[in-house]
């Protein structure tokens, strides 16, 4: 679901755009540049969904989102991790919980006895079978908190699972929304270039009327001829873009990659008010992988506790009942049965094991070392991006004023060079160059507005908002 290739097809078609021929401020009479094309057939047999109203109505960024945060297999993945993990807490814990086993056997045997006595012997011997059972029982009365302090540190473990999948719910959302404007600007491209085939279809006629009463050269019709070529090119590539940030989007929801998506267009300007002091407090308190680092050194700590009550012993009440049961074949036969019952107390104690305990003491202790470290090295993070993501902001702000007070002034001077070219004065160099920076200025202008608004969305994914 990377943005950057289609980041960069976007930018190209920018720089290409700025060479091509001005733009009207009228709408152009080609097809809806938001209908998509005929997508391929789905494969048979995946399970991916496609939104039942998709391809009637234009969808909000919200619907989007929600729809995404339903849908996106990796956020479903990582919440089965955290499924996964709160077992290991009832793992952890189950120590302290009565232990429960049984035990039964079953044999045969063929046994012979020859007793010697004075100058004669005699053999006895035959066929026995035996069987035994038990039933044991046992419960930890005390181990010095080693079991609470393994279950500490899976319940922080699981804690850190928890914020991993709202992690993941951050990074989808930010991908949705990143889709969603660079697909309202690619939609915004194809316009652009239908006005562009536009207008350039119309220099083309004037070139060729001129021509042919003798007013103007070969060459202006040649000139215009190759502008409704790059043209036409140009919109086949803008449409080709929009094509590619759908395909993105609906990656990003985790619904069928043919559906046809379509979005609302909210790719405006509007004034943003930002309280620049809470930025990074609000980040911190927020963010899931600050967190995530918070809860991975609490399980680091509990481990040390564990480790190191592994020094000490364990206590634990035992209690059994079992019996038995022998028949020995013979004349006659004979069974012989027996039954026991035990009550206990049991002290295990491993006083030395080849320094496995301490070593691993000294190991829970420099993990402790390390996820602090990572603690403030997420901090540093944090603090990085909100930071970025604010300067980002304010100079893709200033951007859309600039932009704008371009396409005022490229207007006007195209209006100029076009009449002048329409009364035969001017010539066809004067209009390209004309139209050639009212293409640039809309066309900054759109990708300004994109960019702001992909830029308060990375600001709301610094600070931890959704």
């Amino acid at each position: 679901m990377t943005l950057v290739p289609l980041r960069r097809l976007l930018t190209g078609l920018l720089l290409i755009l700025a060479g091509l021929p001005g733009l009207a401020s009228a709408q152009p009479s080609a097809a809806d540049p938001m209908a998509p094309r005929p997508p391929l057939p789905a494969p048979a047999g995946l399970p991916f969904v496609t939104p039942s109203e998709a391809g009637v109505r234009d969808f909000s960024l919200e619907e989007l989102i929600a729809i995404a945060l339903e849908n996106q297999p990796l956020i479903q993945a990582r919440f089965a991790d955290y499924m996964a993990s709160l077992q290991r807490v009832n793992q952890a814990l189950s120590p302290m919980l009565p232990q429960l086993s049984t035990l039964a056997t079953g044999s045969q045997r063929d046994e012979t006895t020859r007793v010697y006595s004075g100058g004669g012997s005699s053999r006895s011997g035959g066929m026995s079978t035996v069987g035994t059972g038990r039933i044991a029982l046992s419960q930890l009365l005390w181990d010095f908190g080693k079991t609470w302090a393994a279950t500490d540190a899976a319940k922080a473990l699981a804690e850190s699972s928890r914020e991993e999948v709202e992690t993941q719910k951050d990074l989808i959302v930010l991908a949705v929304k990143e889709f969603n404007f660079n697909l309202l600007l690619a939609s915004r491209l194809v316009v652009v270039s239908a006005q562009a085939l536009e207008r350039a279809d119309l220099n083309l006629r004037s070139a060729r009327g001129f021509f042919e009463v003798g007013t103007r050269p070969k060459s202006d019709v040649t000139r215009a001829e190759v502008d409704v070529v790059t043209a036409r090119l140009e919109l086949i590539r803008s449409q080709n873009a929009v094509s590619l940030a759908r395909i993105g989007l609906n990656t990003a929801m985790g619904i069928a990659i043919n559906t046809p998506t379509r979005v609302r267009d909210i790719l405006t300007y509007e004034k943003l008010t930002i309280d620049q002091t809470t930025l990074v407090t609000e980040a911190l308190r927020q963010r899931p992988e600050y967190k995530q680092a918070k809860f991975q050194a609490d399980a680091a700590a509990a481990t040390v506790r564990q480790t190191f009550r592994d020094f000490f012993p364990q206590f634990f009440a035992t209690g059994s009942v079992g019996g038995s049961t022998t028949g020995v074949d013979g004349s006659p036969r004979s069974t012989i049965e027996s039954g026991d019952w035990l009550l206990g107390a049991d002290m295990r104690w491993t006083v030395f094991d080849g320094g496995n305990k301490i070593a691993r003491w000294k190991e829970a202790k420099a993990a402790v070392d390390a996820t602090k470290a990572r603690v403030r090295d997420t901090e540093l993070t944090i603090w990085q991006q909100v930071e970025a993501a604010f300067v980002n902001l304010i100079e893709a702000e200033e951007r859309i004023g600039v932009a704008q007070k371009g396409v005022e002034s490229a207007q006007e001077n195209f209006r100029l060079f076009q009449g002048r070219f329409d009364a035969g004065v001017g010539n066809i160099i004067e209009l390209t160059d004309a139209q050639l920076a009212l293409t640039r200025a809309q066309a900054s202008e759109a990708l300004a507005l994109a960019d702001f608004r992909i830029s308060i969305a990375r600001l709301e994914r610094a600070v931890g908002r959704r």
